[in-house]
């Protein structure tokens, strides 16, 4: 299967997405992740993910995960467009290889089936990324986050807790509405 794969990170508030994890779980950065497929050059797919630990495991929580969504190309962007989700990547012709994460043991995801998470091994992708400019927004509810990249890929260092948040439940809606501080990064690769 051919896959093109759009990666971006944003920047929140660290006590903010603490306070929608699963019990156990510990956030590693104050980052959420949008990735975008398209499966075969006709069929798109989103999942929303954070950097996470527990019991050893280091890397990513599934938040939400999206099959069948609607994405259009013009030129060198391509959109990816739901009632809840806009989501664009246009290529800046740069490439460089992909980012190097220490800390992937791969994703987590929720089975329904049996209640508990599903791990999905990390990708060994040894193509190189192009880099892109981004833009976002989700539309869940009125003032969820939104973003436009700065055209370079910045970093993000976890923080000390300062301030405690009621727990929420950990739903897309809910990560969905912690502000972006910024996006910190994005970039393409075809797999």
């Amino acid at each position: 299967m051919k896959t093109e794969q759009f990666v971006m990170a944003y920047g929140v508030e660290h006590d903010r997405l603490r306070a929608i994890l699963p019990e156990g779980f510990v956030s590693l950065r104050p980052v959420l992740r949008i990735n975008a497929e398209i499966r075969d050059g006709r069929t798109g797919y989103v999942e929303f993910n954070t950097a996470v630990e527990k019991s050893g495991f280091r890397g990513w929580l599934n938040i939400g995960h999206w099959d069948d969504v609607p994405f259009t190309r013009s030129g060198r962007t391509v959109v990816f467009s739901t009632d809840f989700l806009e989501i664009s990547f246009t290529g800046v012709g740069v490439e460089g290889s992909c980012p190097a994460e220490k800390d992937n043991d791969g994703c987590l995801f929720f089975d329904e089936s049996s209640g508990g998470w599903r791990l999905r091994e990390p990708e060994v992708i040894t193509a190189n990324k192009e880099f892109c400019d981004c833009e976002f927004m989700w539309k869940f509810a009125e003032g969820d986050a939104r973003g436009v990249s700065l055209g370079r890929t910045l970093p993000a260092h976890p923080e000390k807790a300062t301030h405690t948040y009621p727990q929420e439940d950990f739903t897309a809606e809910n990560a969905a509405a912690i502000p972006c501080r910024q996006v910190l990064g994005a970039y393409m690769v075809k797999i």
